[in-house]
């Protein structure tokens, strides 16, 4: 039996679906990220599991047990929110004790277990310090510290790193991520920053509409996206409408320009839509069977190049890493190949 169960899942908001029948296995332990657009539902199921909002209909288990019976201070849950919500009055070791306080927690023990999280946020010179007088991180440190500092059963992290800088969040993202493998807790991250999902979960979840389009590792999602939605949110992705050809075990797949061809999965026919990565794709000689191009955009980007190529299947995007070799210049003819397996394709709008 998994350690957190979402059975079937759904609340309405007068006629609008939220969230419509979602169901989620999660293990203890386990690093799940709930990620889409604003509106997909993925809030809503967190405050679900929180006690904040009542499901329409289905269930949650904790450890086998009804979860919904249980008032929501009473389900040992710790929560870091976007605001991360301290208390203005107390210094960081004061909001880090008071849900110890809440708990009834003796000061001996709660001043150690206040020791020990500070530290292990990396906050231990900081305990006396207010919230005005800390940065964004440090003021995110110590939400998490007080998230943890009760030992809670599972972590729940609404968008927490959204209101730091780029390089912050960054680094902010390594260090969450190493504080949950140190302490074990498990924890369901919200947010709609794919880079940010793939970086700390063990698990993606992808809704859109209140619905799940695809769950499995980062890498596997993020290689193999199960629908189009999927492929265009989680990253760059092009998509080339493609056709057919050959029968028995030697089907190809042909683009639009003269001499695009790649070998595709024999249970393949007619008009498909292929998916290819950006970075997946390079330059070669118009003799390796490429598909034929012409380079209308080329942008440094420090450590890696992008490019749009118009080809007649249309504009592809390609990203080429910066090795210090000669890149193909505004202008000029390329062409692109890319390894068969670096591809996915889809008929009549499946996904394969």
């Amino acid at each position: 039996m998994p350690f957190l169960f979402l059975d079937r899942l759904t609340k309405h908001f007068g006629a609008h679906v939220a969230v419509d029948g979602l169901s989620l296995a999660v293990e203890q332990g386990e690093f799940v990220a709930l990620l889409g657009p604003s509106g997909c539902g993925k809030t809503t199921t967190l405050q679900m599991i929180a006690g904040f909002a009542a499901p329409t209909s289905g269930a949650i288990t904790l450890e086998g047990k009804d979860l919904l019976a249980v008032r929501p201070s009473q389900r040992g849950l710790g929560i870091v929110f976007q605001s991360y919500a301290l208390f203005p009055h107390m210094t960081a070791a004061e909001n880090v004790a008071f849900g110890l306080e809440m708990q009834g927690v003796g000061r001996d023990e709660r001043l150690k277990r206040v020791t020990e999280t500070l530290a292990l946020v990396g906050l231990s010179a900081f305990a006396e310090r207010y919230p005005r007088k800390m940065s964004g991180g440090q003021q995110q440190r110590v939400a998490l510290a007080r998230a943890l500092v009760i030992r809670p059963r599972i972590l729940l992290l609404d968008e927490p790193l959204s209101n730091l800088d780029a390089k912050l969040r960054e680094e902010m993202q390594i260090e969450l991520r190493q504080i949950q493998r140190t302490v074990g807790t498990t924890t369901i991250l919200v947010t709609h920053d794919q880079a940010e999902a793939m970086a700390l979960s063990d698990r993606i979840v992808v809704m859109n509409q209140g619905r799940v389009e695809q769950i499995g590792p980062p890498h596997e999602t993020y290689e193999r996206p199960a629908t189009p939605f999927v492929a265009s949110f989680l990253g760059k992705t092009n998509q080339l409408e493609a056709e057919i050809s050959g029968d028995g075990g030697g089907a190809v797949l042909r683009g639009e320009g003269p001499g695009a061809s790649w070998p595709v999965a024999p249970h393949f026919s007619g008009r498909v839509v292929l998916s290819v990565r950006p970075e997946k794709i390079g330059f070669g000689p118009a003799a390796d069977g490429g598909l034929p191009g012409t380079v209308r955009t080329r942008i440094f980007q420090g450590n890696h190049w992008l490019y749009q190529i118009d080809t007649a299947g249309g504009v592809v995007t390609v990203i080429r890493q910066n090795s210090g070799e000669s890149m193909p210049a505004e202008g000029e003819a390329v062409s692109l190949v890319w390894n068969a397996a670096d591809m996915s394709v889809r008929a009549g709008g499946a996904s394969a």
